[in-house]
């Protein structure tokens, strides 16, 4: 089966183990690697994965995810193509809204216009375009033949369709079924409609929260659990989960927490939304997802509490590596 499969990896150790880590997800088969643009980690994700790019060889790599508010769109340009002079054509931008990053600044997420205006300056940067910033012209002083593509990591149907109009592809956090698929590529194709352009060659990623373990019951607890206080996971990093669901046919109210989720509704969205179960269970739902929903490029995101979000995803790396990745190649 034609699939590729990235990877989240925290910076949740120093970066030069980090970077192992990272090199050692290559040598389980994964196609790619996303590290979080969390300043407030201490640690920096584009250090990170210049060091993770010089021990690996086929490895995509990328931030999960950037923003115009604590980068300026410029700065963005400019790490992007320096990871790519070090790693030529394995390297994507994504850029998104924010959350944590921007909370912990006290600052609000980007605005729709505000990522129209990023993702379409970083992409005319990246080309070798002259733009005026505050009156002043300037353009980046090297950049590469082929620019590297910008993704635009988009959760709500607004944002979706904004990535369709401005963006070279997008990592989406729409969920696996079917239906939910379908209306997020209904959505990309609107914003595509506005730009007078199609999606011939627009890549979808689609962000996919993961819990594998051996209890594949406990694994399926994940709608059931808290992000952190007040907030359900369910609703992390918004709402948006929630729309996608209802698109799935599973309608929740907009406040709903933890408790008000019955065994049996956690299962219905599992299968929605996710990978959650044992590693068998994961790789049958990934073959479903690719049959029934047409999805060939996921971004496996586990799950995590804010206080975990740290924490390494071996039991991840490991049941994709000794089970679900060869299962897909099958």
């Amino acid at each position: 089966m034609d699939m590729q499969v990235d990877i989240r990896v925290p910076v949740g150790l120093p970066v030069l183990e980090t970077a192992q880590f990272i090199a050692e997800c290559e040598t389980a088969g994964f196609s790619g690697v996303g590290i979080h643009d969390h300043q407030h980690s201490g640690r920096d994700v584009y250090l990170t994965l210049a060091l993770a790019a010089e021990r690996t060889s086929k490895l995509n790599l990328f931030p999960a995810t950037s923003n115009p508010v604590t980068r300026h769109p410029m700065v963005l340009a400019s790490l992007a193509h320096t990871l790519e002079e070090i790693a030529p054509g394995r390297i994507r931008l994504t850029v998104g809204p924010g959350f944590l990053s921007v909370g912990t600044i006290g600052q609000p997420r980007a605005s729709l216009e505000t990522m129209r205006q990023a993702i379409t300056t970083i992409r005319r940067l990246l080309r070798g375009e002259r733009l005026s910033f505050n009156g002043v012209d300037t353009r980046l002083g090297n950049v590469s033949e082929q620019p590297t593509p910008v993704y635009m990591t988009a959760a709500g149907p607004r944002m979706v369709e904004l990535a369709g109009e401005v963006a070279d592809g997008a990592m989406l956090l729409v969920g696996l079924h079917p239906l939910a698929v379908g209306a997020a590529r209904k959505r990309l194709e609107i914003g595509a409609a506005r730009s007078g352009r199609d999606l011939k060659d627009f890549q979808s990623v689609f962000i996919t929260p993961t819990t594998v373990g051996e209890d594949g019951d406990k694994a399926r607890r994940w709608p059931q659990e808290l992000f952190q206080p007040g907030q359900s996971y369910l609703t992390y990093p918004s709402k948006s989960n929630l729309f996608w669901l209802r698109e799935a046919g599973i309608d929740l109210p907009d406040d709903v927490m933890p408790d008000q989720i019955s065994d049996e509704m956690a299962e219905r969205i599992c299968d929605a939304f996710g990978l959650f179960g044992t590693p068998r269970q994961c790789l049958d739902q990934l073959k479903r997802a690719a049959t029934e929903s047409g999805v060939d490029h996921v971004f496996i995101f586990p799950t995590h509490t804010r206080e975990g979000g740290y924490d390494l995803p071996q039991p991840e790396v490991e049941g994709f590596r000794d089970v679900i990745l060869p299962g897909l190649a099958v």
